[in-house]
């Protein structure tokens, strides 16, 4: 509720290709609705108009032995999304819905699970927004420009102790508490890691920590450090 977009825009199943266009062209949408007497139906969204014939961009003729033993169905299907002009043809009739009291974690969720770029907001069955990625992002900008700029006054020991802390509540750490050395806001990291996302997710943990002026990363990779021994 406190990030969707609303109102939801909208089109009938009987509306036709061309308003769907102009309206995804001129408002800057990623997808409409289908809506029905208030019930939803589906969406259309630019993924369900890329495959089209006037552009030459139809899924190309399949071999004769497809055509031959394919699924009828399947070969009718294509041949609706890239030439029919009629919305109920077009749109994608397997929505995702959320309710107002969804968390924003569940629909990152969702939109990933379902490899979807929105999720339709329902009350009842009367669609009341729509949550897009765009709209996580800016949820995103807001939090990022609300928050306290990171204060210099902590000491080191609280920095340190902040830092290992954060470590231990982490379960992709191989650096040891022995390994993290602050002075005057400069954290030093030693010993060794077991991959790059492993290094790099360190230092911006280090980076997110009040008081902390820079970051000097002295370690090796740990297959490079058991070669040595």
């Amino acid at each position: 509720m406190d990030v969707m977009t609303s109102p939801v825009v909208a089109v009938g199943p009987d509306s036709a290709l061309d308003e769907v266009c102009d309206l995804l062209v001129t408002r800057e949408l990623s997808a409409v609705a289908v809506i029905d007497r208030g019930v939803l139906l589906g969406s259309v969204s630019e993924e369900d108009l890329i495959h089209r014939a006037e552009i030459g961009t139809a899924a190309p003729r399949r071999p004769w032995w497809v055509r031959l033993f394919g699924s009828n169905t399947a070969l009718a299907a294509d041949y609706l999304k890239s030439h029919s002009l009629h919305v109920t043809d077009l749109m994608t009739r397997q929505v995702v819905t959320v309710s107002l009291s969804t968390p924003i974690d569940e629909i990152a969720a969702l939109l990933e699970i379902y490899r979807t770029r929105l999720v339709f907001v329902v009350k009842g069955e009367r669609v009341v927004g729509i949550v897009a990625g765009a709209d996580l992002v800016r949820a995103l900008f807001s939090v990022r420009k609300s928050l306290p700029r990171p204060v210099s006054f902590h000491d080191v020991a609280s920095i340190r102790q902040e830092i290992v802390v954060a470590l231990r509540s982490e379960a992709w750490p191989s650096i040891g508490e022995a390994d993290v050395i602050v002075t005057n806001g400069v954290v030093a990291f030693w010993g060794g890691y077991l991959s790059e996302q492993e290094r790099k997710a360190s230092l911006v943990l280090a980076e997110n920590t009040a008081g902390v002026r820079s970051v000097d990363d002295h370690r090796v990779p740990l297959d490079i450090a058991y070669a040595m021994v």
